[in-house]
């Protein structure tokens, strides 16, 4: 597919004027603000770790993504 360019004005225009201006972006470079990873280290006690893998084995994931769940949970939670 070829590129489509337009000026900046012309794209202000379309997007005011409700047009659809996909074509324009660059889809693949979309980066949501905020959501870049961060490296983190937990130490967890064994019994934790032992939970959470069996946790992980049942609904078939990785223990870091049943960890990123729960805390995300509980953020949210807290947020209301």
């Amino acid at each position: 597919m070829k590129e489509k360019f337009i000026t900046a004005s012309e794209f202000d225009e379309k997007f005011d004027d409700s047009k659809d201006i996909v074509e324009f972006l660059d889809l693949k470079s979309i980066k949501k603000p905020g959501n870049e990873p961060k490296r983190v280290s937990v130490d967890f006690p064994s019994w934790m770790v032992h939970e959470l893998d069996k946790v992980s084995k049942r609904l078939g994931v990785t223990r870091q993504s049943v960890i990123k769940v729960f805390i995300s949970e509980k953020l949210k939670e807290d947020s209301l």
